[in-house]
């Protein structure tokens, strides 16, 4: 049975805000989208700080966490691909998002063996800067901020491969079949 805690409840939160960030990006609402993304931002911080806390980490928020933190990063970079007065590189999304399926392609088959892979300390930083490159690019302030938003758009890049190689390094032994 899942424990709905506060933590899990903001995961949820997470998800379900998605389809509105969605829905007001790729209608040109940029504003309205860019408070979506940061309330929703916002509830990463919250629900991990409260679950520590509160020692209410559980099973479903080592699985649902990461994965809202997926679902809402990756679908605000795909819509900034298409709807940003500066977009961003579509190759990078691509590197993003394979980044992100190999590490649950390794969360997925760690899971059958009973072992569950939790967020490290470069996949917190690579999610970190994605959030703070999002919300530049999508508010596009120009200027300095503008700058800013390139210059973690390119750190983010570099934190998603370092991320990808720990957790590789770190979880190899997941992919070996042991009988």
């Amino acid at each position: 049975m899942i424990t709905m805690n506060m933590p899990n409840r903001l995961t949820i939160s997470r998800m379900v805000m998605v389809p509105f960030f969605v829905a007001f990006m790729l209608t040109g609402h940029n504003v309205i989208a860019g408070f979506i993304f940061i309330i929703a931002s916002l509830t990463d911080t919250l629900d991990g700080y409260l679950a520590r806390k509160n020692n209410q980490i559980t099973v479903f928020g080592k699985f649902m966490d990461p994965l809202a933190d997926k679902l809402l990063v990756c679908s605000a970079l795909i819509c900034l691909t298409v709807r940003a007065n500066n977009p961003v590189p579509a190759w990078i999304v691509i590197i993003i998002i394979a980044r992100e399926f190999i590490i649950s392609g390794f969360r997925l088959i760690a899971a059958q063996k009973g072992v569950v892979i939790a967020a490290n300390f470069w996949g917190k930083a690579k999610t970190v800067s994605q959030m703070a490159m999002v919300i530049l690019k999508i508010f596009d302030f120009g200027g300095f901020p503008g700058l800013l938003g390139e210059i973690l758009m390119w750190t983010a890049l570099v934190l998603t491969v370092i991320s990808l190689v720990t957790y590789m390094k770190d979880n190899i032994s997941v992919l070996y079949d042991v009988d």
